[in-house]
């Protein structure tokens, strides 16, 4: 099917989905709004689209007439350069949605490689997510917080709550290297340490059914630096999933029933994304994205602090600010990747 013949079905539906709620009861109205509502946007798009062919065409019309020549060129060239910039908007808006990137995510940040200094890195890595989300308006709860001896940490969890949280933080999940002189480091050699960085969307009840009977719960003495109930009560909650061996551990709160609940809360997002995974393993096998899959396992980005840059593996970009980065200003690096991205589905799109 060509671009023309999908853009006419979408008008097609919107003027369709007009109709039908002028005479719609309560609950078809809601769903028939909600179909109308997404693709609004999309129908001004393409409205927007055809008005600068429109107007293009009468200006390359008007090019024959010597008196109309000159005022019509400066049109004609205005719109010949608008509408393949408004033809490459409305092919992005065409392209399939990723159903999660509209919901809020689930940070985790552990160290791998490098003791003391991956887990200092962690620390300084989970900083920085938190100012990026603040600067985005974003909401970000510690859900979890294992604190190590040095002040860096064993193991770091977040929920962040937003409007496309997930769209632009899942280009984050990762192995992240930092190479550097630690404070600890007498003889000044440079180490290289990598922290793992897994973002989830925020999983509802309704995405994952989760059966008691499937679930080994663990209580014990929360440990780590500092708070009143450290090592005094058992609060600190573990909860295997024993069909697929996720364990998820949370001690950040003096409450059991909190603890529980927020581990819930992350065992549902790691086995939604599961599902997701295991859906796209098809499509992923036939295209592998250019910005890379997300696998926890995979490389992709340096933190180099001696040369002062931080360069993204995926599409070679490097900048020379990495003070500004770790102090939470990821949007130049996020938004190369989601423009390789979606350069990248647009191509395959083509094929």
């Amino acid at each position: 099917m060509s671009i023309a013949e999908k853009l006419d079905r979408v008008l097609t539906r919107a003027e369709e989905l007009k109709h039908q709620l002028a005479t719609a009861d309560g609950a078809q109205f809601g769903a028939l709004s909600k179909e109308l509502s997404e693709l609004e946007p999309l129908v001004e798009k393409v409205s927007e689209l055809r008005a600068a062919e429109r107007a293009r065409d009468e200006a390359e019309a008007m090019l024959a007439d010597p008196e109309l020549r000159e005022l019509a060129e400066a049109e004609y060239q205005a719109q010949k350069e608008r509408v393949p910039l408004l033809e490459r908007e409305v092919r992005l808006m065409l392209l399939p949605r990723d159903i999660a990137d509209e919901r809020s995510a689930i940070l985790e940040i552990r160290p791998a490689a490098g003791g003391d200094e991956a887990a200092l890195f962690a620390a300084e890595l989970f900083r920085a997510y938190q100012r990026y989300a603040e600067s985005r308006r974003w909401k970000f709860e510690v859900l979890d917080y294992d604190e190590s001896d040095l002040g860096g940490v064993k193991g770091a969890v977040a929920e962040i709550q937003g409007k496309g949280v997930f769209a632009r933080l899942k280009y984050e999940s990762g192995v992240h290297r930092v190479q550097r002189v630690p404070a600890t480091e007498t003889q000044g050699r440079i180490h290289t340490s990598t922290v793992t960085i897994a973002v989830l969307p925020e999983a509802e009840e309704v995405d994952v059914q989760i059966d008691e009977k499937d679930l080994r719960i663990d209580v014990f003495r929360a440990s780590g630096a500092g708070g009143q109930h450290v090592n005094k009560t058992e609060s600190a909650v573990r909860i295997t999933h024993l069909p697929t061996g996720i364990v998820v551990a949370m001690q950040e709160e003096k409450s059991q029933h909190k603890n529980r609940a927020k581990a819930m809360k992350v065992l549902r997002s790691r086995l939604f994304e599961q599902q997701r995974a295991a859906a796209h393993a098809s499509r992923a096998a036939d295209r592998r994205s250019q910005v890379g899959t997300g696998d926890r396992s995979e490389r992709i980005r340096t933190y180099n602090f001696p040369q002062g840059r931080v360069t993204d593996h995926r599409i070679g970009l490097t900048l020379h600010k990495i003070d500004r980065v770790m102090l939470g200003e990821f949007d130049e690096l996020i938004d190369a990747l989601i423009a390789e991205d979606q350069a990248a589905r647009l191509a395959a799109e083509v094929d």
